[in-house]
Parts: structure tokens; sequence; C-alpha cells
């Protein structure tokens, strides 16, 4: 089957479309950059299809004869709508990767009647921030039905972001007008204080960090939007705010023969219920390669029909998360505990 792949020449959609044909099936490259596609085409021996975002019979053109769409084009503010627009267009299911959190909260007030009444399934955030938190929460939840607080940790040994990355936050950051976001009291809050610095107990083998705590990512969108949790907070380990910060911090040099990076992750969500308490810890290495199979197992699961709701869902609520998880072994290690 044919997977078309939007910003297939980027950083991230490079790794989407090897995990793609891994699986066998055939990617589409698409993306507006023509010169760019010709290029990644020309390395990859795949079908390129230029298609401005601005431009909607170009896109219709893009996916025609796809059965499925994965948007690793950000920022996500600027692509997503289009995008989705015109999957719907195409009745074709939609994936994307976006860690904008104001994009995502766009994608699940815009689209979720249409897509609902469609009967079409668009997943937003299905990356590692976002899915793979939303997973690691929904498994951890288990039989609960609802939880006070969720809690997930991002112990980064270092944060090397890409262009793409700073395109993205340059533009969350104008959206939020300088201020800072979090989720709490059952809402997005803003505010232009600063984030509280926190010690957080990881599990061996990374132990007890420093991070930034209310460091917020998509995990605030995608976890309550089908979990009743009214607090979810989400730290990040200083070092990895610290490069994110840098406007000196370099892009990601491949280390390995897959092109992934040096960079080592461990993922810990915590969620408490009264007196109980849960947890789920995800160990792997580079957040950008990890993202493709999330990605790739998703567009594989919706395909083949393992899917628990239609419209705009988020990675737990479309999908059997611990199975989900446990699916991405080799690329992720997990530990589950409830």
């Amino acid at each position: 089957m044919r997977v078309a792949v939007y910003g297939a020449y980027g950083h991230t959609g490079r790794f989407v479309v090897a995990e793609l044909r891994e699986r066998g099936f055939v990617p589409v490259l698409a993306g507006r950059d023509a010169g760019k596609l010709d290029k990644a085409a020309a390395e990859t021996g795949l079908e390129a299809r230029p298609a401005p975002v601005d431009d909607p019979a170009a896109l219709d053109r893009a996916l025609a004869g796809a059965a499925a769409v994965v948007n690793c084009a950000g920022p996500f503010a600027v692509t997503a709508a289009p995008v989705i627009e015109a999957a719907l267009r195409a009745g074709i299911p939609y994936v994307d990767v976006a860690a904008e959190i104001e994009a995502n909260a766009d994608t699940f007030a815009r689209f979720a009647g249409p897509a609902r009444d469609a009967g079409a399934v668009v997943v937003p955030a299905m990356a590692f921030y976002g899915g793979l938190g939303d997973l690691l929460a929904t498994a951890a939840m288990g039989d609960w039905t609802a939880a006070d607080e969720a809690h997930i940790a991002y112990g980064l040994s270092g944060w090397h972001p890409t262009p793409g990355t700073r395109a993205a936050g340059a533009v969350s950051h104008a959206r939020r007008d300088g201020r800072r976001v979090r989720y709490a009291h059952g809402r997005l809050e803003y505010r232009r204080d600063d984030p509280p610095a926190l010690r957080w107990p990881f599990p061996e083998p990374m132990g007890p960090r420093d991070v930034i705590g209310e460091f917020t990512m998509a995990d605030v969108v995608t976890v309550p939007s089908h979990l009743p949790i009214p607090e979810v907070t989400t730290y990040m380990t200083v070092e990895a705010a610290r490069d994110m910060a840098d406007p000196e911090t370099p892009a990601p040099v491949a280390a390995d023969e897959h092109g992934r990076s040096a960079q080592t992750f461990l993922v810990d969500v915590v969620v408490r219920s009264g007196g109980a308490e849960r947890r789920a810890v995800a160990t792997g290495r580079d957040i950008y390669a990890v993202t493709a199979p999330l990605a790739a197992e998703a567009v594989e699961r919706v395909l083949t029909g393992r899917t628990r709701t239609t419209g705009v869902a988020s990675a737990g609520e479309v999908f059997d998360a611990a199975d989900f998880l446990r699916a991405l072994a080799p690329h992720i290690s997990l530990e589950l505990d409830r």
C-alpha cells in the first residue's frame, strides 16, 4: 500500500519513510519544496509529489491513490489543517508528528466533528512528544477510569533540536505572546512567571536528576483529551532544556548505520489516584528516530482495523496502549507497573 509522507525530506520525515519501507509500505514523497523532494526521490527511488500547503488541488494530487498520509512537516500550525482537509477529501486516515501544543489543540477543536461525521481516523501528535507519553499514561492507568494527577518526566541525555523543531517552537512562542503554558485544574493556563526548578526521581539507570517543572509538551493536549485527569504536568532534564534554549546547539548528528544520534532518553510516567500510584517507563535512543516506529505502527494499525474509535483521537484513545507499546520493541524498552 502507498502511504503519502508530507515533509518526507525533513529529518523526522526521512526516518518515517525508512520505517514505512521496512514494514512493506510504499512511501510517496510529498512536501512543499520541489527541489528537496527531487533529491530525496533520486536517493530513494520513490515517487515525489510537490504540493504547496496553500494549494488544495496539489495536495489532492499528492494524496491520490494513497491509503494514508503521515504529516511530518512543521510548523504544524501551518500544515496540519490543510493536510487534514485533503485527507478527509481523499477519505484516508491522517497521522501527524506534531509537538506543538496549540496546533494539536486546534486539530481537536476544529476537526473533531468533521472527522467523526466522515468516519475518518485523525491521529495528531503520534510522536515522541504527545504520543509516547499518552500511551504510557494510558497503559499505566490500566483499569482506572479516572486519576487525580499524571506526571510525565523526560530524561534526555541532551537535546540537539532540528531546524524544524526550532521553527515550530518559534511559532508556538509567538502564539503565546512569550508566555509559558501548563495544564492545571482541567484546562490550559498561560503564565508569565518562571517554571519551578525541581528534582525528579528517575529510575535507574538515570537516577534522580534536576528538572524544569512545567516544561510543557504536547502531552497536556493528548492525555486529557480522553483521560479524566485534571492535573497533567511534564518535566524536562535541565541539560536538555538548556540545549533547546541555546541557539548555538547544533542539529542532531548520525552516530550509527540507521542515522540515529547518540542521544538517549528515559520517559517516566507516574499516575496518581487517591493514595495509589502507578508507573510506566520507556527507554530508548534518539527522540526523532523513535517517532518513526510510533507513526508507522499507528498507520499499520489503522489500516488493519486495530482501532477503538473514529474521529480525532490521540494514541492512547484510538489504540490498545499496552499492546502498542509492546509492539515497539526493539525501539524502546518498557516497564509497566500497575
